[in-house]
């Protein structure tokens, strides 16, 4: 069984998930922890529960998703795995935040050790994500879903009742066909953790969710 656990962080109150099973390996998906006491946070919570990451997973390579990856990285020597074609925004992460947030911060970029496609599973104690990838907001951004435990993280690409932006630099207009086709096809009882703001199900977003 899976257990998750959510830190919302940064100034743009990002969804940081770490995950986790029986065996205590555990995958951290989308670390974007930026103050000190957020990352100390999520350490701690590692710590606590004596679990080892064996992956540091990106939906996609937006900078509110990243912050907290260094950290993480030196504390387990990870680097870093996302989509192939997400690979060029993830190192532009400051370019983002100058043009986004008219802020100027730096940001540590881990490398990058994997580089996902379609398809693609990744595997931790027991469990198995597999890889859905739903460009629109980002060129490689990507879901990951376990069917075993009807859960799918879906980043900036599907909201509770919204969808990611396809108005931003790289965006582009079609991923609210991406996500009829290959999101909200999966089993309704399905739980969506998305990226910034509260869960959902899919069969809520079949049935509410105006984009779609």
């Amino acid at each position: 069984m899976l257990h998750i656990e959510t830190f919302t962080v940064n100034f743009i109150q990002e969804n940081c998930y770490v995950v986790s099973d029986e065996t205590r390996e555990a995958v951290v998906i989308d670390c974007g922890a930026y103050y000190l006491e957020e990352q100390q946070r999520v350490l701690s919570y590692l710590r606590d529960h004596a679990l080892r990451p064996v992956h540091l997973l990106c939906t996609h390579g937006h900078f509110d998703h990243v912050f907290g990856l260094k950290v993480l990285s030196d504390a387990y020597g990870l680097g870093v795995t996302l989509h192939a074609a997400d690979v060029a925004t993830y190192e532009k992460a400051e370019e983002q935040l100058m043009l986004f947030m008219h802020k100027s911060l730096p940001i540590d970029l881990v490398p990058v050790t994997r580089q996902l496609q379609a398809g693609d599973t990744v595997t931790f104690g027991t469990h198995t994500l597999r890889v859905i990838h739903t460009p629109g907001h980002t060129p490689g951004g990507v879901c990951y879903y376990s069917e075993q435990e009807q859960v799918i993280f879906t980043g900036d690409s599907l909201f509770r009742h919204s969808i990611g932006r396809t108005d931003l630099p790289g965006s582009t207009p079609d991923l609210d066909e991406e996500l009829r086709q290959k999101v909200l096809v999966l089993p309704p009882e399905t739980r969506v953790l998305p990226g910034h703001g509260d869960p959902s199900y899919i069969g809520e977003e079949q049935r509410a969710n105006p984009y779609l």
